[in-house]
């Protein structure tokens, strides 16, 4: 029992000793890029991708991440630019408000009743 006990500790100090990967993305977002391997995202290359994810599914430290690495000035400007398509409705209308973008209106094809 102790062992295992042990086991346990040791495993989740390792894993929290490294709690970004080599790039500097945070461990805790892997299960926001399952279909990829965080490992070989880089944060200037793919830095479309992974500011959809995190506003789409990040919580408040993954957030704070976002924010300090990329800036409110980037942020802001992919939410106007792609927020509308690329994230889900609820996720762009609080991104709007948050970052003083106005009231969005959603457009025509993501309306539930077009007519």
């Amino acid at each position: 029992m102790v062992q295992i006990l042990q086991r346990e500790i040791i495993g989740q100090s390792a894993l929290n000793a490294d709690p970004t990967t080599a790039s500097g993305i945070p461990r805790s977002l892997i299960a926001c890029f399952q279909e990829y391997d965080i490992e070989s995202l880089d944060p200037a290359q793919h830095q479309h991708l992974i500011i959809e994810r995190v506003l789409a599914y990040g919580d408040r430290r993954e957030l704070h991440w976002l924010f300090t690495v990329y800036g409110r000035e980037t942020i802001t400007s992919w939410v106007q630019q792609w927020g509308i398509r690329r994230l889900p409705w609820r996720r762009y209308n609080l991104w709007c408000v948050l970052l003083g973008l106005g009231q969005p209106v959603r457009p025509k094809e993501r309306q539930l009743w077009r007519h």
